[in-house]
């Protein structure tokens, strides 16, 4: 039985845009399947599986439910922020590619710290890749996307923007990158 995904589970740096993971199947168990790109934000749980199982029995998954939306899922409607994580981060990563600082849509100040975070040689203790793309997701939620006219993307930036103001922060925004649950949009609350 092939275990590369027990003997080597980490493919990423910490320091470095996480390009690559793990694949998983839809009871969370892993493939053993590297897939070459960044994992979508995804609520799952994996649980490893019994040595044994009696029949044909499918392990259940948890069930997440959003106890810190403060009023924003309903008995009938759920609120799901995965397609507004997603869009955000999709959004954050086209802007960070753009190598030139006149295209950043940023004050002269953030457009240095930009370039200090992002191509700074750190000699000892250095900033973990999620730390600079939580303050990166400020930077583009606070100077950039009010710039911004439209998103090519399935959730529009009003859409993000809405959420965001909605659930009353810019610091459960930054959350929005790293996976931890926040603001709301009503075309993605599901019944």
């Amino acid at each position: 039985m092939d275990n590369r995904f027990f003997e080597h589970p980490i493919l990423n740096s910490p320091y470095e845009y996480p390009s690559r993971h793990w694949e998983l199947d839809d009871q969370g168990q892993p493939t053993q399947r590297i897939i070459e790109k960044r994992r979508q934000a995804a609520f799952i749980t994996p649980v490893p599986k019994p040595k044994k199982r009696k029949g044909s029995a499918i392990q259940k998954s948890l069930d997440l439910s959003f106890d810190e939306d403060k009023g924003l899922s309903t008995e009938e409607q759920q609120y799901n922020p995965i397609p507004i994580i997603n869009e955000l981060r999709r959004q954050v990563d086209k802007w960070r590619s753009q190598p030139n600082p006149n295209d950043w849509k940023v004050t002269p100040e953030t457009a240095r710290l930009l370039q200090h975070w992002r191509h700074y040689q750190f000699s000892g203790i250095r900033p973990f890749f999620c730390q600079i793309e939580a303050v990166e997701t400020a930077i583009w939620l606070a100077e950039v996307s009010p710039k911004s006219r439209k998103s090519s993307g399935p959730v529009s930036l009003s859409c993000v923007r809405s959420g965001i103001e909605r659930s009353g922060v810019a610091r459960q925004a930054r959350k929005h990158v790293s996976g931890v649950r926040s603001g709301g949009c009503e075309d993605h609350l599901q019944a």
